[in-house]
């Protein structure tokens, strides 16, 4: 274990210290704060490519990840009953304008545990890049954990993402997702979510997204609600604009007795943009339910109006609408 993560090198010095600030600046880029990969009370993991350029881990959590072709594969736990008071911090990113990363991660977060991850995923010049994604999700008996995952794609929109995630939560455990991907271009974002919910367990997945140009974006969510009493939220909130295009495709299972699912997506499209929502309502049991509402439209054009004459004009009026709605 190293006492300071940016100490922690993985090749020469001078080549190692130029990657590493190009990606603290990539890190800042995607909304971090590059101050707390240094501090010794935080555990982090640094990714650029298929090269791990630091990997600090602090007692009851433990990161281990190793290079594969075209990544790297990561192993993260946090030992039972550990109340992690800082959040882990996660880098990933390509700073050439190609390439492709592969992450393949697994996480376990043992029984009454309770920690927040912040992973800042950075492409700031991507042209030709591929980055995919599979995360397989264990929370034990009582548990939590708040996954924030925030994006910035650069400016060409020549990027596709493809994260997978399945989440796997025991008895009484809970699940927070926040996905934010509103700064810059998006390219294509492939988003697919897969969770399965034991007794009295809570799911929340949240997805963030602002599309313009030719950006792609498709998000696929699947909550089964398998114990009693368990609970489930999957909210988007999508704004398009350009001949952008968005599509959310969200099912919910019912399963056990008390178990309540929601389903809650809003998509604002303006230009020649398109949007498409698909929820599917999936009740077994007699003493459950899903609901589900939907709202596709333009922004409201009397707060349009009220603010082009306080002098903006159109389209920042429209993004100012958007993103007051996203956030």
């Amino acid at each position: 274990m190293s006492t300071k993560p940016l100490q922690h090198l993985t090749k020469n010095a001078p080549s190692w210290a130029g990657e590493m600030e190009s990606m603290l600046d990539a890190y800042k880029q995607a909304g971090g704060n590059p101050n707390d990969l240094n501090s010794p009370e935080v555990a982090t993991l640094v990714v650029s490519g298929n090269e791990v350029l630091g990997s600090h881990s602090i007692p009851g959590v433990h990161l281990k990840a190793t290079p594969i072709d075209n990544g790297v594969r990561a192993y993260i736990s946090v030992d039972p009953g550990v109340l992690v008071e800082r959040p882990v911090h996660l880098c990933f990113g390509v700073i050439p304008a190609e390439g492709i990363q592969q992450i393949e991660a697994e996480y376990d977060i043992g029984e009454e545990a309770h920690v927040q991850f912040l992973a800042h995923c950075s492409f700031p010049n991507a042209v030709k890049v591929t980055h995919n994604m599979i995360a397989n999700i264990h929370i034990g008996r009582n548990a939590s954990l708040i996954y924030t995952e925030e994006h910035y794609h650069g400016q060409t929109g020549g990027i596709e993402i493809h994260p997978v995630s399945k989440i796997n939560i025991e008895e009484g455990g809970k699940f927070t997702s926040n996905f934010v991907l509103t700064r810059g271009r998006i390219g294509f974002l492939d988003l697919d979510y897969d969770v399965i919910a034991g007794k009295d367990t809570i799911v929340e997945l949240v997805t963030k997204a602002i599309g313009s140009g030719d950006d792609r974006v498709k998000v696929m969510e699947y909550v089964r609600l398998n114990g009693e009493n368990a609970r489930g939220l999957a909210k988007s909130r999508v704004a398009v604009k350009g001949q952008a295009s968005s599509e959310v495709n969200t099912t919910t299972e019912g399963n056990a007795a008390g178990a309540r699912g929601h389903m809650d997506c809003t998509e604002v499209i303006s230009d020649q943009a398109t949007a498409s929502n698909n929820p599917l309502v999936w009740v077994t049991h007699p003493k459950a339910q899903v609901t589900h509402e939907a709202a596709i439209g333009t922004v409201n054009q009397k707060e349009m109006e009220t603010l082009m004459a306080r002098g903006l004009d159109e389209e920042e009026a429209v993004d100012l609408i958007i993103r007051a709605m996203i956030r």
